[in-house]
């Protein structure tokens, strides 16, 4: 990561591009997100990495586990970090994932972990109730809920 993007990292919400990653949190202990696939529109993956151990799994939304996983984290994984960079800045998400990152170091290549099989069913279910949110009326009024949107200037 160069120096302009770890200093875009470490500000706070920035917007990000939902349509590569569209649901990212910290929850649970884990980094976890839906992704994209990159080559079937009809297809996403639902990432994570474990906060200590920085275990990590991606597979397809009914557990198909990702063909990418070839003893380091996939691209799918990557994706979901950058967004979550953007999103909680790295700051938040190296302390919540509990990793020194030196300055102008990766996350991904500070983390320790290996691969270890995690359900994907709680995490997709949560990203299609987010979803839900989408049919709301518009109002002025916060919904709390969707505190996971950035709040203006989102590329779609």
């Amino acid at each position: 990561m160069g120096a302009s993007q770890q200093a875009a990292c470490d500000t706070a919400v920035q917007p990000r591009k939902l349509a590569k990653v569209p649901f990212v949190e910290l929850a649970d202990g884990r980094l976890q997100g839906v992704v994209s696939s990159g080559s079937d529109i009809s297809r996403v993956y639902v990432s994570s990495i474990a906060a200590g151990t920085h275990n990590y799994n991606c597979s397809t939304n009914n557990n198909r586990p990702c063909g990418g996983l070839y003893g380091s984290p996939c691209k799918h994984l990557q994706a979901l970090t950058a967004e979550a960079l953007l999103q909680y800045g790295l700051d938040r998400v190296a302390t919540y994932l509990r990793v020194e990152v030196p300055e102008g170091a990766d996350l991904i290549a500070c983390l320790s972990g290996g691969h270890e099989p995690a359900p994907a069913a709680m995490v997709f279910s949560r990203f299609l109730r987010h979803l839900a949110y989408l049919e709301v009326p518009a109002t002025t009024v916060p919904i709390p809920e969707m505190h996971w949107f950035p709040s203006e200037g989102a590329v779609h």
